[in-house]
């Protein structure tokens, strides 16, 4: 079988296993989080925390909530890494410096998992299960919880309540998360990915050299990075290293898992707002984006001029594993920086300029096609919001959505989500490229080299987590720079879509009449697509016209 005709049969194998689960998964997750009944399990969970699983909570409330529990979760994840010399199952590894560790707490308590460090060589067996891989299932949880807030939002008629945060995110885990990355991690051992708990082992090799292989838990921690949309590696080379991801058959289903929920999430939008053709609309766009960008990549790593040596060796090899080639590369790369994954399978540092200029582009979307758990449903809600405001002007009438108006308020807390993440990276790769000793960790000048620092800033505001290669981060002010980039942009948009929702729940619904704009129409679809494209574009044209689309016009 030629490459070309596998890479056909893997895209369309993986559209077909996402379209079989569109919507059994999407309406059993309605299900969960409209449900009345609590499970023994999650009322045991309320007691513990003294949590009312019965009564909801004003948005503002749910907000401090969601909130409060990320602050927890940092101070103790930055504490479990300072203290890990001291645990068991430490393998000998010591404490993790203050920068690192900070660094590492915000990045995984907000569903980011960049990682300025090596896995293999900084965390120990307690800290990977315990700490991060637990973090993993909460942060993927509370992106849900937000946009099942925002939903209800829509839902709900005069009234300042919007669901109870502990509820949506117990349920989400225990109901949802947990189930499927113990079926999935079972699959992912059976495909030859390492589940064990070795420490460091010294082995001959052929040649008789001596090797350091490194063991642990990471089937269990591969499932759920990939499935909650996290993407940090157990292993500083991440899903490329074939303890991680050892095979085709294993690439392809670890791709299925980073975007089956974020896919099937549009269905839930449908049935909780009682429109399924809402939900097809929205995955409408979201395919669209996709497909377009897979195509996009996959055409550039094949036939890019910017190389002679690429070219002719019948695509971009460099930086990209010999078990996946071009093909399964590419589709890893879109499906990773248009969800907030950011696991990888090859070095995009290595990709053409337009193909990697791609994947700075997928993130600068804001990760909206399917995006990650539950933040790329309500970032293109928000998006879909803007665009209903548009369609208003030609108009000349009040915008309304779902039955809901979209005021001043309304589109202040709309515009301000839409400005957040922009400003955190414009601000912050400006700041880099503005300091010399920052400067100085590019590992290429020029254009190539402002894509790093780019690439780092959008990876980061983004809550992507995966890294170009090719620039030092592990410094001092990279860790605290990035780290802060993360937490702004993983909160500030969170404030404003609450609010929103709390704004939008206070409502009395309006029919609709002759001068409503259906949303759920090919013609939505549309202009849905073109206002993503060119909000993003006025947006992002500057900086993406020194960086990528400089190199790749040279």
């Amino acid at each position: 079988m030629n490459d070309t005709l596998a890479g056909w049969l893997q895209i369309l194998a993986l559209v077909g296993a996402l379209a079989l689960t569109y919507r059994p998964l999407g309406d059993y997750m309605a299900h969960t989080l409209t449900s009345a009944k609590h499970l023994r399990v999650e009322r045991f969970a309320y007691r513990l925390g003294g949590v009312d699983g019965d009564a909801d909570q004003k948005w503002s409330v749910y907000l401090r909530s969601v909130l409060a529990f990320s602050a927890v979760a940092v101070l103790f994840l930055y504490g479990f890494m300072r203290l890990q010399n001291h645990l068991l199952l430490s393998i000998g590894m010591p404490a993790v410096t203050p920068g690192v560790s900070f660094n590492t707490a915000a990045s995984f308590v907000t569903n980011t998992n960049w990682q300025s460090y090596s896995g293999e060589s900084t965390m120990g067996h307690l800290v990977q299960m315990s700490g991060l891989a637990v973090q993993n299932f909460v942060s993927a949880a509370v992106g849900i919880a937000v946009v099942a807030a925002l939903i209800r939002g829509f839902t709900r008629n005069k009234t300042d309540r919007i669901g109870n945060f502990w509820v949506d995110l117990t349920r989400i885990v225990v109901r949802v998360l947990l189930p499927l990355a113990f079926v999935f991690a079972i699959v992912l051992v059976a495909g030859g990915a390492v589940q064990n708990f070795h420490g460091v082992d010294s082995i001959s090799t052929l040649v008789g050299d001596h090797q350091s292989l490194t063991g642990g838990p990471v089937a269990s921690q591969e499932v759920i990075k990939e499935l909650g949309t996290n993407g940090g590696g157990f292993y500083n080379a991440n899903s490329a290293h074939p303890f991680e991801n050892p095979n085709a058959f294993t690439n392809l289903l670890e791709i299925y898992l980073l975007l089956v929920i974020a896919t099937s999430l549009p269905r839930t939008f449908g049935r909780m707002v009682g429109d399924n053709r809402q939900g097809y609309a929205i995955i409408a766009v979201m395919g669209v984006i996709w497909a377009a960008s897979v195509a996009i990549v996959t055409v550039n790593e094949l036939h890019s001029v910017s190389s002679q040596a690429g070219h002719a060796a019948g695509g971009m090899l460099e930086g990209k594993e010999q078990r996946f080639g071009v093909w399964a590369s590419a589709l890893f790369a879109v499906s990773t920086t248009l969800t907030s994954t950011g696991a990888v399978n090859s070095f995009h540092d290595s990709f053409s300029p337009i193909g990697g200029g791609m994947t700075i582009f997928n993130m600068m979307l804001g990760e909206i096609a399917p995006g990650g758990t539950g933040s790329g449903l309500y970032g293109i809600l928000i998006l879909a919001i803007i665009a209903v405001f548009v369609a208003g002007l030609m108009v000349g009438r009040t915008p309304e959505y779902l039955g809901k108006k979209l005021g001043g308020r309304e589109m202040k807390f709309a515009s301000l989500y839409i400005l957040t993440t922009p400003a955190i990276v414009l601000i912050g790769s400006g700041l880099a490229m503005a300091m010399p000793g920052q400067r100085a960790g590019m590992l290429n000048t020029g254009p190539h080299g402002f894509s790093e620092v780019l690439y780092a800033f959008t990876s980061a505001a983004n809550n992507n987590g995966s890294a170009f290669a090719g620039l030092t981060v592990n410094t001092d002010w990279y860790n605290t720079a990035l780290g802060l980039a993360m937490l702004f942009g993983r909160f500030l948009p969170i404030v404003f879509v609450l609010a929103l929702a709390g704004s939008l729940a206070r409502q009395q619904p309006v029919p609709a009449t002759a001068g409503t704009l259906p949303t759920h129409r090919p013609q939505f679809v549309g202009l849905l697509t073109a206002v993503i494209l060119i909000v993003v574009g006025l947006t992002y044209f500057p900086a993406l016209a020194l960086g990528p689309l400089a190199e790749g016009l040279s």
